[in-house]
């Protein structure tokens, strides 16, 4: 759902901040607010709860990045999704690390970014294709001899099945329909994939899986 769901944006550049603003407003998002650098976006997220924050990375005073794992510190709920020019995978890493909900490039064309951030409310993890690319090269040159081990901590088959399809990229609505079972349902194993595996969000799954082999399609 995106209507009346309610943004921050932060970013240095004033004319970014408008036109991302006013393509935001056009597909029925409200832009509570703005901010410019990172100090900003902590305060402003303490004041406005928004629902989503769309966050640069480089900014003066106070990065993206930091001001990210400061926000996640004090609201482990709230989503943030990295929009920014850098496709360094070591940003991408620390942005994950950090508890981004996602990371996009600011170069994706608006209905790809559109179609990406939709399901942000509901648990999705908007990376772009390029950075996902790069997430499922860098994480698979790991062992398979202990990823095999590694992936026996505790799931079910079932949630094991949910996990493949986690790192395929599947939402889920897709993975519900594959597995015939209800998307209530999908969210409930995904609730226990993250307990279970002591990770924080999808993205961390998406890269969890990758680590350990399961390439996407």
């Amino acid at each position: 759902m995106t209507k009346g769901t309610r943004v921050l944006i932060v970013d240095d550049h004033d004319l970014f901040r408008d036109g991302i603003a006013s393509l935001l407003q056009s597909r029925g998002y409200e832009v509570v607010g703005e901010a410019s650098n990172g100090l900003e976006a902590v305060e402003k997220t303490r004041q406005l709860r928004p629902d989503i924050i769309l966050m640069d990375i480089r900014m003066p005073d106070m990065g993206g990045l930091e001001a990210t794992r400061i926000i996640k510190a004090e609201i482990p709920d709230m989503k943030v999704v990295i929009l920014t020019v850098s496709d360094d995978e070591e940003d991408l890493f620390e942005a994950i690390k950090s508890g981004a909900q996602g990371y996009l490039l600011k170069k994706l064309k608006s209905e790809v970014f559109f179609d990406l951030i939709a399901g942000v409310t509901q648990g999705e993890a908007p990376i772009s294709p390029p950075m996902a690319a790069k997430m499922l090269e860098e994480f698979s040159r790991s062992s398979q001899a202990k990823a095999i081990a590694d992936l026996k901590q505790g799931l079910t088959d079932r949630e094991e099945q949910v996990l493949h399809l986690i790192a395929q990229g599947r939402t889920n609505k897709e993975i519900a329909s594959q597995l015939v079972i209800s998307e209530s349902t999908v969210k409930y194993h995904l609730r226990n994939i993250l307990d279970k595996l002591h990770l924080e969000n999808r993205a961390q799954v998406m890269a969890y899986a990758a680590r350990r082999g399961m390439r996407s399609r």
